[in-house]
């Protein structure tokens, strides 16, 4: 499926989705609201069938969260990009690791480095700092008092 016709169709979808412009792979935005839905669709429509997840990330805009989901079809051969935005002081989004479970991994890395709340994930908790760490080391408003550097 070209670019254009798998836009298509992801519009079909979900028509509030938004696309970025400029990127190598199809880039969607989707509200937070429409995503656990908007992934379902994702996995198991056969036209689509991203069966693999292969990045997930947060990024820190100081003023809200991006959670960036990366998707390729192993069986159509197309690859995309799906963005959702969080509020910053409560960054919460469902859980996709009962869809893949490559996620339960990724979702706990953005647990631990940003703070942000993976609804229903079965084992949300830290990943590499401990267990009595405070703060969430990644966020752009993290004071390190051993550093001190501030972004």
């Amino acid at each position: 499926m070209t670019p254009e016709e798998l836009k298509l169709n992801l519009s079909e979808l979900l028509p509030t989705a938004v696309f970025e412009e400029g990127a190598e792979w199809l880039t969607v935005v989707v509200d937070v609201s429409a995503w656990k839905g908007f992934a379902t669709q994702l996995r198991f429509n056969a036209d689509l069938a991203f069966d693999y997840l292969f990045c997930v990330t947060c990024v820190d805009w100081k003023t809200h969260f991006n959670m960036v989901y990366h998707f390729t079809s192993t069986i159509r051969q197309h690859t995309i990009v799906v963005k959702s935005k969080l509020d910053h002081i409560n960054p919460e989004i469902e859980t996709v690791c009962d869809i893949w479970r490559t996620a339960e991994f990724h979702e706990r890395e953005a647990y631990d480095l940003f703070g942000v709340k993976f609804n229903h994930h079965p084992d949300l908790r830290r990943l590499f700092m401990t267990d009595d760490w405070k703060g969430w080391p990644l966020r752009k408003d993290y004071e390190d008092p051993v550093n001190m550097i501030k972004l």
